[in-house]
């Protein structure tokens, strides 16, 4: 590909078809429509598994059913990678760098606390579903159930975290946070826990969000 390197940074040649690259001529454009799931007015939840691995939300590795609030606990973890450029939740792989479900949520319950009752009561009556048809992963097997997928439960008869010698001690959410200081740094905070809750349900829409303070401040308005 066409580039060069200026001061220090590399320029690729642009194909632009739209004049002059400015603020107003960025067109977004959304994707991966082929991955998308269309969500009707019916009450029950999805339970087949999505989400790349350090994106997944709770209540899709607990198979507690999910919908549109999972698509707001994505939203929430970008914020990291562009304020950030890291992940929030990067304790999630193994020595070998294969995804540990158990350890994710271990760290989950470090930052957010222990999930609320309801659930954990979601997940046990996950474990009875069945997926039809089954799903495939990408080493080609097949799986029936989330908890033959995920490797579940991850939670005892009493409610109980399974897997507590994985929970990292001393990690807070405050300490992830290193872009910004003081009241700005506070107000982001308030801001990314109304999307990164347990319950899909006690998170904000993005109706909501988009009213958040942290959104209508001048700076970030201003693009500062």
């Amino acid at each position: 590909m066409p580039r060069k390197v200026q001061d220090g940074h590399t320029v690729y040649l642009s194909h632009n078809h739209f004049g002059d690259l400015k603020s107003y001529y960025i067109l977004p454009k959304i994707t991966d429509f082929g991955l998308s799931h269309h969500q009707d007015a019916s009450p029950v939840l999805n339970r087949h598994p999505i989400q790349p691995d350090e994106y997944r939300a709770p209540e899709v590795i607990l198979s507690a059913g999910w919908s549109y609030s999972a698509d707001i606990w994505n939203l929430g973890l970008l914020m990291w990678n562009l304020l950030e450029r890291r992940d929030l939740f990067s304790k999630v792989r193994d020595d070998h760098g294969k995804y540990n479900l158990a350890a994710h949520l271990a760290e989950m319950i470090a930052l957010l606390g222990p999930p609320p009752k309801e659930l954990i009561q979601r997940e046990k009556e996950g474990l009875k579903w069945n997926w039809a048809p089954a799903v495939q992963n990408a080493e080609g097997r097949t799986y029936t159930t989330a908890s033959e997928w995920f490797g579940g439960p991850f939670f005892d008869e009493n409610g109980e975290f399974l897997h507590k010698s994985l929970i990292p001690q001393n990690l807070k959410m405050e300490d992830t946070i290193h872009a910004l200081e003081g009241g700005k740094k506070d107000q982001f905070l308030a801001f990314a826990r109304k999307m990164l809750r347990w319950l899909p349900d006690d998170r904000f829409t993005a109706k909501e969000l988009i009213e958040d303070p942290w959104l209508s401040d001048d700076l970030i308005r201003r693009g500062a």
